[in-house]
């Protein structure tokens, strides 16, 4: 079996990431910049194009949550963003997006790629796109999201040949479920509008 530098490396940067993402540490955007960017090279040379496509997005989007987290300061003290709850007013929309985002990546894997996993990949992706955002808000709810993508992408990566990568997300299911308990313990009661 030959492994793939991509795979180990990422793998090492995921890891970190991780680890930094847990703590609520804002230079998990750093590594979310660089990661990511590799990760595109990868996931395209092993033909999974939809998270190819996200990795790029995950770079970009980095970049937000790196100002989000840097600038965006509650309106009443002026102190960083808090971890808190998901309100429930965005439970509707989000559910909405994800449908929109998991339908529209299907038909571009179908449509222009030669995707084998057309279906799971646009999950992954969409569900993705939801956690990113979450993260980026500082919601608890974002490692629940996570706990899915990491779960479906582990068998993908399994399936593809990119074990590394498989052992870092089966990894992050574990990690989002402590994760989970240890920002819904950080988390701020009070209810916070954006």
């Amino acid at each position: 079996m030959t492994f793939d530098w991509l795979d180990i490396i990422t793998t090492i940067l995921g890891l970190i990431y991780i680890w930094l993402e847990y703590r609520a540490h804002i230079a998990l955007w750093i590594v979310g910049i660089i990661m990511p960017a590799l990760d595109a090279v990868l996931y395209w040379n092993h033909g999974l194009y939809g998270d190819a496509g996200m990795a790029c997005y995950y770079t970009l989007a980095a970049f937000y949550g790196l100002f989000f987290w840097k600038f965006k300061k509650t309106r009443k003290k002026k102190e960083p963003l808090p971890i808190v709850y998901m309100p429930r007013r965005q439970y509707m929309p989000t559910v909405l997006f994800f449908l929109m985002a998991w339908g529209a990546t299907y038909y571009v894997l179908i449509k222009w790629t030669d995707s084998t996993v057309p279906v799971l990949d646009a999950f992954t992706n969409a569900l993705s796109f939801v956690g990113l955002w979450a993260l980026a808000r500082k919601y608890v709810e974002q490692w629940l999201f996570w706990m899915i993508v990491d779960a479906v992408c582990t068998l993908l990566y399994i399936q593809k040949g990119i074990p590394f990568k498989a052992l870092l997300y089966g990894l992050y299911v574990v990690i989002a479920i402590a994760g989970y308990y240890k920002w819904r313990g950080m988390a701020k009661k009070m209810r916070y509008d954006y």
